[in-house]
Parts: C-alpha cells; sequence; structure tokens
C-alpha cells in the first residue's frame, strides 16, 4: 500500500500548473481532493511521475446559484454541496448524491471535480450529472471548452478530460423534480447500483423522464426505453412505475464482483429506479 516515487508540485495559478503539466506530460497526474486517486496510488494503480496539487488554485471553489442554475466550482466538497440550501432547492438529486458519498471525512476533502474526473464506474455524480444533463468547463492553455455530460463519461475511469487539461467548473440547470438513491456498498460506500431521475410533470403525469444509472455497468448510462414508458405515467401510480423500470440495465453487462454478481447489479437496477423516480415524483 506504498505508492511509487513521484515528485509532487503545488502550484498558484491555472498558468502556473498548465506549465507543469507541458513539462512533464503524460507522467503528470492532477490532485484535487485525493480520494480517488491516491488510493490508486497506493495499489499501484496508478503511477505518475509528477503530482500536481490543485488545492490552493483560487477561484475553482464554490457555489453560484441563479434561479434556474447552479455553477459549482470543480474544487467544491462533498460537504459543501450536501449543505448547500441552493443545491437542495434547486437540484436535489446533487445534493442527495454529495450526503451519501463516503463519509465525514472522504466528504469533507472529496470534491467533485476530482470524483468526477476520475470516471469511477460505482462513483454517484456522473449518474447524477448525466440525468441532470450538466455541462463541464474545461481550461487548458489552448483556451476554454464546455463538454456536456452525456460526452464527459465515457467509459470505466476514462472521460473526455484531455491530460493537459482542467476541470474548472460544473454548470447544472434547475432541476427541481430530481433524485439521486443507491445500494451503498457496506465497507466503501461507493454505489453497487445507484439511480438519478430528473422529471418533467404536467399535473400528476411525468411529462418527461431523464434516467442514469451507475454501480451497474462500465460506466453510467441512460435507459432510453425506460425514460419513454416513463412519459405519460401518473406519479400516484406505483405499480405503473414499476412496469415501466422493467429492465432497466437491458443490454448492459453487469460488472460482478465478491459482494455482488452482474446479473444482481442488474436486477437491482429496476428496484432502485422505482425508487428514484417515486422520490423525484414527490419533491
Amino acid at each position: 500500500m506504498i505508492p511509487a516515487p513521484f515528485d509532487y508540485a503545488r502550484p498558484r495559478s491555472l498558468d502556473e500548473a498548465f506549465a507543469i503539466m507541458a513539462e512533464h506530460g503524460a507522467e503528470a497526474k492532477v490532485l484535487a481532493g485525493g480520494h480517488s486517486l491516491l488510493p490508486m496510488m497506493k495499489l499501484r494503480l496508478a503511477t505518475p511521475a509528477m503530482l500536481i496539487d490543485i488545492s490552493r488554485i483560487d477561484g475553482l471553489d464554490g457555489i453560484k446559484a441563479s434561479s434556474d442554475s447552479l455553477t459549482i466550482g470543480a474544487l467544491t466538497t462533498h460537504a459543501a454541496i450536501a449543505a448547500s440550501k441552493e443545491v437542495s432547492k434547486i437540484a436535489p438529486a446533487l445534493s442527495d448524491a454529495a450526503g451519501q458519498i463516503g463519509d465525514a471525512q472522504v466528504r469533507n476533502r472529496g470534491t467533485i471535480g476530482g470524483a468526477s474526473a476520475h470516471g469511477d464506474p460505482s462513483a454517484d455524480y456522473p449518474a447524477v450529472l448525466l440525468a441532470l444533463g450538466a455541462t463541464f468547463t474545461v481550461q487548458s492553455r489552448s483556451g476554454t471548452k464546455t463538454i456536456p455530460a452525456a460526452g464527459f463519461f465515457q467509459g470505466m475511469f476514462e472521460t473526455a478530460l484531455e491530460s493537459n487539461a482542467i476541470l474548472t467548473a460544473i454548470e447544472i440547470d434547475a432541476a427541481p423534480k430530481s433524485a439521486y438513491v443507491k445500494f451503498p456498498h457496506p465497507a466503501s460506500h461507493y454505489a453497487v447500483v445507484g439511480v438519478a431521475a430528473k422529471l418533467k410533470m404536467e399535473g400528476s403525469r411525468i411529462a418527461e423522464a431523464r434516467i442514469a444509472v451507475t454501480g451497474v455497468g462500465d460506466s453510467v448510462f441512460r435507459p432510453a426505453s425506460v425514460e419513454k414508458a416513463l412519459t405519460g405515467v401518473d406519479s400516484s401510480d406505483k405499480g405503473a412505475i414499476e412496469a415501466a423500470c422493467v429492465d432497466t440495465a437491458a443490454g448492459i453487462e453487469g460488472r460482478g464482483d465478491v459482494f455482488a454478481s452482474g446479473n444482481y447489479r442488474r436486477a437491482m437496477a429496476d428496484v432502485y429506479c422505482t425508487r428514484a423516480v417515486i422520490a423525484a415524483a414527490n419533491r
């Protein structure tokens, strides 16, 4: 559980960070809160020669809220998100997820940007950010660009974030009818299965549903057939919601381990999809 030798830098600005990244190329890794990268380094699943700690760069944390959106700095901690009244009002699914990540120590040090950039297939944020249609702001020496969540999460520990770029902020449109529920692993608290739901309602009926699932496959995914089946369903009809959520993980090869088989995860996706939709509708 000892990482391979590495050099360490703590830049005070993005320009300084970009210069270090340019000097070391693919041998450099960016460190935010450390709760995703450092465990992998201890297991030597990641062996960067240079670790660039961006935690002291000003302007990369904080929550800015308007009536119809949130902008969250990449270095904002899970604890800050979970405690934010603006987040719980504007995008409650994000508040749900932040409050369930790890334990108090992890929540007070881990960051939304670091967790998102890591691309863990059992992480909580990818499901929420995909369901809510988040947009990622990424900066590099060549400029700034935005990446939609649908294009950001690309596979197991794989995202669209290039090695010479830094994720600086995440923007989310208002989603008051949203929720995130999960079956947490009892040791790690990662999602064995986690489902986020965002609904648009017309009275008691679901006019539109966006669903995203984590923990089951190699990456977060949206079940298009379930979203279609939920359209027009009365939110008070639990049986109809359960029927719409059947085969939530259809076409997904479930990941199995000593705790939960792939088939079990696929089956539980139906259960947690139902719970997420009901929770979102009742907000």
